[in-house]
This record gives structure tokens, sequence and C-alpha cells, in this order.
């Protein structure tokens, strides 16, 4: 079995957005695996994030994909 990989980019960074991705995606299968931050010089507070989430090839269609942000 592959590991398949996914990767959801969001340049709203609150708690509501993660959520919205996370839950959305959990939803279809994918299993949280992590979330970076991008910072921006100009903020404490992130300017982006990238959610990334992993599943086993055979658990649904390769190649889904969804807009939630």
């Amino acid at each position: 079995m592959n590991t398949l990989y996914k990767v959801v980019e969001t340049q709203t960074v609150t708690d509501e957005t993660l959520e919205k991705i996370i839950n959305t995606w959990v939803a279809e299968g994918w299993t949280l695996d992590s979330i970076r931050f991008a910072m921006s010089e100009a903020s404490r507070r992130p300017a982006m994030a990238f959610v990334l989430f992993v599943r086993q090839n055979g658990a649904g269609e390769e190649g889904e994909d969804a807009d939630v942000s």
C-alpha cells in the first residue's frame, strides 16, 4: 500500500477555519498529520497555514479535491 498525502493551504488562519478544514478532510477518510504556519515579519500572527493529511492508498479515490476555504 502507498501512502497518499493531502495539503490544504489557507490564508485565513483562525480556529474556525482550521477546524472546518480538519473536520472536512477527516470525514473524507484522511488523517491529520501536521499543521505548518508561515509567519509574516510584520505580524505575530501566521500569514498562512498548510494543513497536511495522510491516508493509505485504497481508502478512497485518488486525486479527490474540494475547496473548504
